[in-house]
């Protein structure tokens, strides 16, 4: 079938949605791979990639799983590490304003930082109507949903006997890499991912308890980005004010 079959957003959004479907690919083997030496069956591995569809809290959940943590403590890590969806889908909430209550149902289940960023990127078009921002957010959430139950299905069954020099792990940072380097296109974008990435970081190296790094540094980055803007314009208006600095 060509691609001219199929609508504008549907296609956009298969053609911007390739290059993280490719990351998802090591990703994915690695979360299927895990679930099966942390001690759950298949079933149980595919289970949780269903219900949970979030990589970092499921590799999580299958580690606590694997230390034999209580199962309030495995739940608990899981909502405070996608806490950050919250702010997505404060964000993004607006532009789903005219769907129907199922469609924003749907939305909601396969929400994830992938599916969010290239979204955000692409509702920068206003002229797009409510229907086209669903097509174009479902064809990407929906595709990226479709691959990480493959690769994790593949994990498995092949994941455990990838030998542990390929380093698959190391496509989970990349993967989130590859979409924050396109969208710092402005001074307030980069001080928010450098001031959130650096307290994110220090979550980690200090070990915050329940993953609160990556918590803290979701908030501190969105205030450093916010009142980075805020001082820029600020200077702008008192630029302007100046003689001989209006228009």
């Amino acid at each position: 079938m060509s691609r001219a079959s199929f609508p504008p957003e549907v296609a956009r959004g298969l053609r911007d949605a390739g290059p993280v479907l490719i990351g998802f690919v090591p990703f994915g083997l690695v979360a299927g791979a895990a679930g099966v030496d942390a001690g759950l069956t298949p079933l149980q591995t595919i289970g949780l990639s269903v219900v949970v569809f979030a990589g970092a809290s499921q590799l999580a959940a299958i580690d606590l799983f694997g230390r034999n943590a209580e199962l309030l403590v495995v739940v608990l890590t899981g909502v405070v590490i996608n806490l950050r969806m919250l702010m997505y889908s404060a964000s993004i909430a607006p532009r789903f304003r005219p769907l129907r209550a199922w469609w924003k149902t749907a939305c909601a289940y396969v929400l994830t930082d992938q599916a969010y960023a290239l979204s955000i990127a692409r509702y920068s078009d206003e002229d797009l109507s409510p229907s086209e921002r669903r097509n174009y957010y479902l064809t990407v959430a929906v595709s990226l949903w479709l691959l990480w139950q493959v690769c994790t299905i593949l994990g498995i069954v092949v994941g455990a006997r990838v030998p542990d020099s390929w380093g698959l792990e190391f496509a989970v940072p990349l993967v989130f890499l590859g979409l924050l380097v396109p969208t710092v296109t402005s001074p307030p974008k980069a001080v928010a991912a450098i001031v959130g990435g650096t307290v994110a970081l220090a979550g980690s190296v200090f070990a915050a308890p329940f993953n609160l790094g990556l918590i803290a540094g979701g908030v501190v980055g969105v205030v450093a980005g916010v009142a980075t803007d805020a001082a820029l314009g600020s200077t702008d208006d008192e630029a302007g004010s100046e003689p001989g600095g209006g228009h």
